[in-house]
């Protein structure tokens, strides 16, 4: 089960995970929220969805968790940030999290199950801590579904070496595509399953998008894992980085970034 985290913690990671919102990321579960309930957000990474789902809920409490003491600091800074009082810490590996049966209302999961080892224990785990009645949410992007424009050579490349640095990692990146069944194989009946997109098109979204990708392919862990499995030389990723660059500085440059989502309702 265990999996190799291929993003790491790089600034340029976080500016990329720091965007997210529960608006632009969990749009599929927050109608579903009330006041009083409880909420297990699972891989919380930097905390912005975090928090956002933590106002949602003033009257409950939200717990925050992750895989390492180092990786929780980040969303206790967030939230520190926001004076929110409703808001505990967990260290939690997904595949047996350290709750009792039934003890939330809402599990959520954003871009986690692409990264661990068994999907369908976790989504397991996660159902066994929800209460019924409640519901499991997961999102989750599917890389090989990602599309663009102009073509650009370097960006086939990239996305080839993410996906083969992602699986040796232990990980699947097409995940949301597999969002329906693995809930099925988790013995989850009551499934909502649906897709949204983040896109990418003006100039603005392009010079952010692309230039955190610049960035990432040559200093994050993804590309310190590249150098040193021989997926891919520091020319290759300088190639690749060179080509969201131009991508970026395309005027008819768009991209669009397709999610599987899972709402699961709890039954038994």
């Amino acid at each position: 089960m265990d999996a190799v985290y291929t993003h790491g913690h790089h600034e340029s990671v976080l500016r990329s995970h720091r965007w997210r919102t529960a608006e632009n990321s969990a749009a599929y579960l927050v109608p579903h929220l009330k006041p009083h309930m409880k909420i297990l957000d699972v891989g919380s990474g930097p905390g912005t969805i975090t928090a956002d789902l933590a106002a949602l809920v003033p009257d409950g409490r939200l717990t925050a968790s992750e895989v390492t003491a180092d990786a929780l600091e980040l969303a206790k800074a967030e939230v520190a940030a926001r004076g929110l009082t409703n808001v505990d810490f967990a260290v939690a590996d997904v595949h047996a999290l350290d709750h009792p049966d039934e003890t939330f209302c809402v599990v959520h999961a954003h871009q986690v199950l692409q990264h661990v080892g068994d999907p369908v224990r976790a989504l397991r785990e996660m159902r066994r801590v929800t209460r019924p009645g409640g519901f499991v949410a997961v999102r989750d992007s599917d890389y090989a579904a990602f599309t663009w424009w102009p073509r650009v050579p370097a960006l086939d490349e990239w996305m080839a070496l993410y996906q083969r640095v992602a699986r040796g990692n232990g990980g699947e990146p097409d995940a949301g595509r597999r969002l329906l069944s693995w809930a099925r194989q988790a013995g989850f009946e009551d499934v909502t399953a649906t897709s949204s997109t983040w896109t990418f098109a003006d100039p603005e979204d392009r010079a952010w998008w692309g230039g955190m990708w610049a960035e990432r392919i040559v200093s994050s862990a993804m590309a310190e894992q590249a150098v040193a499995t021989g997926a891919a030389t520091e020319a290759d990723l300088r190639r690749m980085s060179e080509g969201w660059l131009e991508w970026a500085a395309a005027g008819d440059g768009w991209l669009s970034v397709l999610h599987g989502e899972i709402l699961c309702r709890v039954t038994t």
